[in-house]
């Protein structure tokens, strides 16, 4: 499953008893059409989303109400007996990615909005080990030499274009 939609809660975070992480957070999705008489519709589902380990803690951490995400994962359907004797059902999607795709960030102590850096990409958050795209500066400079080329032969080398030095503080990644 790939879905794009926007949280309708906070994300609720817990511990299993081996304390493994685990968090849910409800998530509805938007679809809109027209009708053949010009109508526009729309239609709104409403999911549950899990996250376990390292994952559900970023999504504990990152997501709050209203921010929209990318999420991709699995169904996955469970049956239950209810503490009145009936039969419960419930349908989630277990994801193993998100992104988040928008740039708000949580209201501070102060009543600020903080900021993010203008140019800054939105990063998967994975349950994996995410790793960090390599700096413009540390990238690596190559010379354009092709398989024909004989040795003694005068190939101009290629120039990696000057990127600014910028500081990145750590507290500014948001994984």
């Amino acid at each position: 499953m790939m879905l794009i939609g926007n949280l309708t809660r906070d994300p609720e975070l817990r511990y299993t008893p081996a304390g493994t992480a685990v968090v849910s957070f409800g998530l509805a999705t938007n679809r809109g059409w027209t009708t053949e008489s010009g109508e526009r519709k729309e239609e709104t589902e409403f999911h549950r989303i899990v996250a376990w380990n390292k994952l559900a803690e970023l999504c504990s951490q990152l997501l709050a109400k209203g921010r929209k995400v990318f999420v991709e994962g699995r169904l996955q359907t469970r049956s239950w007996v209810g503490q009145d004797g009936n039969q419960r059902t419930t349908t989630e999607i277990v994801i193993d990615d998100m992104i988040i795709l928008d740039s708000r960030r949580p209201e501070t102590s102060m009543g600020a909005v903080a900021t993010d850096q203008a140019g800054v990409t939105p990063q998967p958050a994975t349950g994996g080990i995410v790793d960090q795209p390599m700096a413009a500066s540390q990238a690596p400079v190559t010379s354009s030499s092709s398989a024909t080329s004989q040795p003694g032969d005068a190939q101009p080398a290629t120039e990696v274009p000057k990127v600014p030095n910028e500081d990145i503080n750590p507290d500014d990644i948001p994984f």
